[in-house]
């Protein structure tokens, strides 16, 4: 065998073990994500046995804001739809329209966490923080964890849009924008059961 095929079946194990490396690290990945999705099923079944705990205190009908929740549910759909183009350009190789792509998926996931930040402050002005009631505490911490989830998703956007800018979309790269994409689409589909279990019930 010449030493130009030894190179080439040489470059193609290292290939095929890289590959291996990044399908575990995927099906890891899937592993937290079960987990993650365990916690939330818990967070809704706990909200839902806490929905006539209000102890005289305001129910949902009061407090929550469908045009409000309906922004938010539209900003986090449309941007799980541009982190799939960006997707879609990691397999094209096309570096610059990957970042865009980020920024923009950024941009939304911002805006979904500063409406409900100021959602829950708007609460707590009114006097119906996570303290007055059963009701408000789990209200709290599943729609609370669900945005501090997405707040990681962006600090995770920016190391990975740096990494595209500084790295190039080598495979390691790539792979680690593979399981982000997995992450944020698993936001998604959360924040829909949030949207279809808290919010449309809640006012009703």
């Amino acid at each position: 065998m010449s030493a130009a095929h030894m190179s080439e079946a040489s470059l193609s194990e290292h290939e095929r073990e890289e590959i291996d490396t990044h399908e575990q690290r995927a099906f890891g990945f899937w592993l937290y994500l079960m987990g993650d999705a365990v916690i939330f099923a818990l967070l809704f079944a706990t909200y839902a046995i806490m929905i006539p705990g209000t102890d005289g205190g305001p129910t949902g009908k009061q407090l929550f804001d469908l045009n409000n929740a309906a922004i938010e549910t539209g900003l986090l759909l449309v941007s799980s739809m541009t982190f799939g183009f960006a997707s879609l350009q990691v397999k094209a190789g096309n570096r610059g329209a990957v970042l865009a792509w980020l920024a923009i998926t950024f941009v939304l996931g911002a805006a979904f966490v500063f409406l409900e930040v100021r959602e829950f402050a708007g609460m707590i002005a009114q006097g119906a923080g996570p303290d007055r009631s059963g009701f408000l505490s789990a209200f709290f911490t599943l729609v609370g964890t669900h945005g501090v989830h997405v707040t990681m998703g962006l600090i995770w956007i920016v190391i990975l849009g740096a990494q595209v800018a500084l790295k190039g979309l080598t495979m390691p790269v790539a792979s680690r924008l593979h399981r982000l994409g997995l992450f944020w689409h698993f936001l998604d589909i959360a924040w829909v059961g949030i949207f279809s279990i808290v919010y449309l019930p809640g006012l009703l």
